[in-house]
C-alpha cells in the first residue's frame, strides 16, 4: 500500500479507531467465552464494542489460534486493519538454541544470524510478525537474573551480536513471509539494576550511560529494528517510559528514530506503584506526551487518551502521528496484502524442530560451551565402556533455558541420551545423588553416587541452577551451585579424578570451591534443545569447545558488580607499572580479579601469539593503524579461537578503563597451521565521553593488546598526534 493510501485510511478513521491501534491485549481475550470475556474487560475498564478496534496482541499459541483470531478481527473491524501480532521470540521458537548469554559466548555474529533466520522461519510459520527482541541491555552483576538474555558486561559485543539479530530477523525485506519485525529492548539501562533486584531503581551519571549501556540500542537502531521498548526501570529518577531526556532527547532527537515506540507489560499502570501518579489517566497523558506509541496490556490510552484530547492535553494530529507509524510498520510486513503473513499450521508442523534446525540448534550448543578448566581429562577417549553420570542434570530435559518460547522440555535430548547415542557399546550408570534446590539438603543419595563413580572408567558430573532460577524476576544473592552439590562433587571427585564437571546456568556462578577439585569444568549455559547431543560431541572430541566467557564469574558473591572494563583509580592494588590489571581497591580474601575473566575459554588444543605488528605508530585523526596478528595452532587438534584486539587509553582527561574490546575476529585453525588477522584501528575507536558528556577522542598514547582481558599476549604503543 502506498504512503498516500495509507494517509487516506488514516483519515476515514474514527479518533476511536485510532485509540484502539495503540492498544495491545493478551490473545486470550479473543479466545474466550462471552462470560469470560465481560468480567475482565469491565476489571480492565474496556468496552466489549473497544476489542474490533484493537491494533495488536501478544501471547497467542500457534498458527491455528492466530489465524483463527486474525479472521474473526478482520470480520469486525470497520476497515479491515488487520492486527500485529507479537511474541518473546528470543533464542529459538520451538527449536530452542543457547540462552543468549550462552550464544554471546560464541563470539560469532554469522552464528547468531544462522540461528536468528532459523527462530524466524519457525516463528513466522507459526503467527508471530514481531518478536521482543534483541535484548541488548549492559549488565555487570550476575545476580540479575535477565543476565542470561544479554549477551554480557561488553558494550561493543552486545551491540555486534544485537545488531546481527536485527538484521537476520527482519531479513532484506519484512514483507517476506519469513521475516519478523524486531523490538530492542529494554531502554534504557535496564540491567543496571541496583544490586541486581529486577525492575529495581537505575542511577547512573549520563556519561557512564552514555559509555557503557546506550552503544548497544544505538547498534540496533542503526542495523534497522522497526520497534523499540523502554524500560521498566526508574532513570535517575524518572520511570523510562515516561523519561523525556531518555525517550525524546536521546532516542527521536539525537538518534533519529522514527519507529515504534511499545511500552513494556502494565508499565503505564505501573507508574501509580512508582509513585509517580495516584492514577490512570495522568498515567496516560505522561506515556503519550512521550512518545508511547502502543500501549502494552495496561488500558490508560483505552480509557482516557479520547478524554486527554478533547479537554485539549492532545491534539488529534499528534494521535494520528502514533497511529501513522503502526500503520507504516503492519505495511512494510506486508499485512494489508497478507494478513496472516504466511502462518500455516500446515507449515509450523513442517519447519519446527526438523533435522535441519536441530542440526543448527546443536552446532550453536557446541560454539557456545564455555571449556573454564581442564588438566587434560577431556576429550574423554570414545572407546570407553563404562560411564556414570552423577548429578541432578545427568538425564533432565529441563535445560532449554528461561524465555524459551515454545520449546519444550520434552523435545530436549538429555546428557545420557545424547551419549548414548553416540557410544551405543558404553554401559551408562545414572545417580542423581541430590537434586539442585535450595532447599534441598537431602544427601542421603551421595553414598551411591561415590560407589557408582568408583566403579567408572570416566565420570561426568552435570551440576548447576534449575533453568527458572535465571530470567526475569529471579535475582539471586548466592551465586554458589544451590543444595548440597558442592558437598556432592568434592566427594564424588575425592572417589575418581578422570572426571569432568558438566555446568548448566543462566548466569556466572561462584564456583570456586569446584574449581579447586575438579579437574575439568565446562560450561554449556542453559543450551536449548541439543543439549545432550552437544554435550556428548564436547566430552568425547567430536566437537571442540571454543566459547569465551563474555561475563565475569565472581570469586564470590561480595565482588559483584565485578566486570573487565573498570576505570583506573588513584589508588589501584598493586604497583599499576607492574599490574596490568591494577584494580580500584582491593577486596581481603579473594582479591578483585575474578575467578575467570572476560573473554576466557579453553580448547582442546593450543594457541600461540607470535607476532603482533602496527604499519604506523603515530597516527592522525584521518589515518589509520593496521594492526596484523600472527596465530598458531600449536597443538594437536583442529581448533577455533578467537581474536580478541583491546584498547587502553593512557591519559585523557576522564578517568579511561583498564582495558576495552574494539574488535575480534574468530578463526580456526588445523594442527601446525598458522594465520595472521588484520584489525584497522581509527580514530572513532579511540572516541569516549568525557566529563562534559563530549564524545571526543585527545591526543596522547595508546596500549593494543591481544589475549583476553587481564591476560595479554602481546602488547603495542602507538600515538594519536
Amino acid at each position: 500500500m502506498e504512503k498516500t493510501a495509507l494517509k487516506t485510511l488514516l483519515a476515514e478513521m474514527t479518533i476511536d479507531e485510532k485509540i484502539g491501534q495503540l492498544m495491545q491485549v493478551n490473545t486470550n481475550i479473543f479466545v474466550a467465552t462471552k462470560a469470560e470475556i465481560t468480567g475482565p474487560l469491565s476489571k480492565m475498564g474496556i468496552e466489549e464494542e473497544r476489542l474490533k478496534y484493537i491494533g495488536s496482541t501478544l501471547n497467542f499459541h500457534g498458527a491455528a489460534e492466530m489465524i483463527q483470531v486474525q479472521k474473526e478481527h478482520l470480520e469486525k473491524d470497520p476497515h479491515k486493519i488487520p492486527m500485529l501480532f507479537m511474541m518473546d521470540v528470543i533464542h529459538g521458537f520451538r527449536t530452542i538454541y543457547p540462552i543468549p548469554l550462552g550464544l554471546g559466548c560464541s563470539f560469532d555474529p554469522e552464528l547468531v544470524k544462522e540461528c536468528s533466520r532459523m527462530a524466524a522461519k519457525e516463528a513466522a510459520a507459526g503467527g508471530v510478525q514481531v518478536t521482543f527482541t534483541p535484548m541488548v541491555d549492559y549488565v555487570r552483576d550476575a545476580r540479575w537474573g535477565r543476565v542470561m538474555e544479554t549477551c554480557g558486561e561488553d558494550p561493543y559485543l552486545n551491540g555486534v551480536m544485537g545488531a546481527a539479530q536485527v538484521k537476520a530477523f527482519q531479513g532484506d525485506d519484512l514483507a517476506d513471509k519469513e521475516s519478523l519485525a524486531t523490538c530492542v529492548k529494554h531502554f534504557a539501562a535496564y540491567g543496571g539494576a541496583e544490586a541486581g533486584k529486577d525492575y529495581n531503581t537505575v542511577e547512573l551519571s549520563e556519561r557512564l550511560l552514555r559509555e557503557c549501556y546506550l552503544p548497544a540500542y544505538k547498534a540496533c537502531i542503526d542495523a534497522g529494528t522497526t520497534m523499540l521498548m523502554p524500560s521498566f526501570n526508574s532513570l535517575n529518577g524518572v520511570p523510562s517510559t515516561i523519561n523525556p531526556w531518555l525517550m525524546q532527547q536521546v532516542l527521536r532527537k539525537e538518534w533519529g528514530f522514527s519507529g515504534v515506540v511499545i511500552t513494556d507489560y502494565n508499565a503505564v499502570g505501573e507508574l501509580i506503584k512508582h509513585g509517580i501518579t495516584d492514577n490512570l489517566k495522568d498515567a496516560a497523558r505522561m506515556a503519550f506526551e512521550n512518545g508511547n506509541d502502543i500501549e502494552m496490556v495496561s488500558t490508560s490510552y483505552a480509557q482516557h487518551l479520547k478524554e486527554l484530547i478533547q479537554e485539549g492535553a492532545f491534539n488529534e494530529a499528534q494521535l494520528d502521528e502514533s497511529v501513522l507509524r503502526i500503520l507504516e510498520l503492519k505495511n512494510a510486513l506486508g499485512l494489508f496484502e497478507d494478513p496472516y503473513h504466511g502462518a500455516s499450521v500446515e507449515k509450523e508442523q513442517q519447519v519446527c524442530l526438523t533435522p535441519e534446525h536441530r542440526a543448527i540448534a546443536r552446532k550453536a550448543a557446541e560454539q557456545s560451551a564455555v571449556l573454564l578448566k581442564n588438566e587434560g581429562v577431556l576429550p574423554f577417549d570414545e572407546k570407553v565402556k563404562k560411564i556414570t553420570l552423577i548429578g541432578p542434570f545427568a538425564d533432565e530435559k529441563a535445560i532449554k533455558g528461561f524465555w524459551a518460547c515454545c520449546g519444550k522440555d520434552q523435545d530436549c535430548v538429555t546428557v545420557k541420551e545424547g551419549i548414548a547415542a553416540l557410544l551405543p557399546h558404553a554401559e551408562i550408570r545414572v545417580e542423581k545423588g541430590c537434586g539442585n534446590l535450595w532447599d534441598d539438603t537431602d544427601t542421603s543419595g551421595i553414598p551411591a553416587a561415590v560407589e557408582a563413580a568408583k566403579d567408572a572408567e570416566i565420570v561426568v558430573l552435570c551440576l548447576g541452577e534449575p533453568q527458572n532460577y535465571s530470567g526475569e524476576g529471579n535475582s539471586r544473592a548466592d551465586l554458589t551451585l544451590p543444595g548440597v552439590q558442592t558437598e556432592l562433587a568434592k566427594a564424588v571427585l575425592a572417589a575418581n579424578q578422570n572426571a569432568a564437571v558438566l555446568l548448566f546456568n543462566g548466569r556466572p556462578l561462584v564456583l570456586s570451591e569446584l574449581e579447586k577439585s575438579a579437574p575439568a569444568i565446562l560450561d554449556l549455559w542453559f543450551p536449548g534443545t541439543e543439549g545432550g547431543n552437544a554435550a556428548a560431541n564436547l566430552l568425547f572430541g567430536k566437537a571442540n569447545p571454543c566459547g569465551k566467557v563474555t561475563m565475569s564469574f565472581p570469586k564470590a558473591v561480595g565482588q559483584c558488580p565485578i566486570y573487565y572494563n573498570h576505570p583506573m583509580t588513584g589508588r589501584p592494588k598493586g604497583n599499576a607499572e607492574e599490574v596490568h590489571h591494577a584494580y580500584a581497591s582491593n577486596y581481603i580474601g579473594c582479591g578483585n580479579l575474578p575467578l575467570y575473566p572476560f573473554g576466557h575459554g579453553l580448547s582442546y588444543t593450543t594457541f600461540a601469539y607470535e607476532s603482533m605488528t602496527l604499519d604506523k605508530t603515530e597516527m592522525t585523526a584521518e589515518d589509520t593503524i593496521t594492526v596484523s596478528i600472527t596465530v598458531a595452532n600449536t597443538g594437536s587438534c583442529t581448533g577455533k579461537e578467537t581474536v580478541q584486539l583491546y584498547l587502553r587509553d593512557l591519559y585523557a582527561s576522564a578517568v579511561p578503563p583498564i582495558q576495552k574490546l574494539i574488535a575480534f575476529e574468530k578463526i580456526e585453525l588445523a594442527p601446525g597451521e598458522k594465520k595472521t588477522v588484520t584489525f584497522k584501528v581509527c580514530e572513532p575507536m579511540l572516541r569516549f565521553w568525557n566529563g562534559a558528556c563530549e564524545f571526543i577522542s585527545e591526543p596522547g598514547d595508546f596500549n593494543l593488546f591481544v589475549g583476553y582481558a587481564d591476560h595479554p599476549a602481546i602488547t603495542e604503543r602507538f600515538t594519536l598526534k
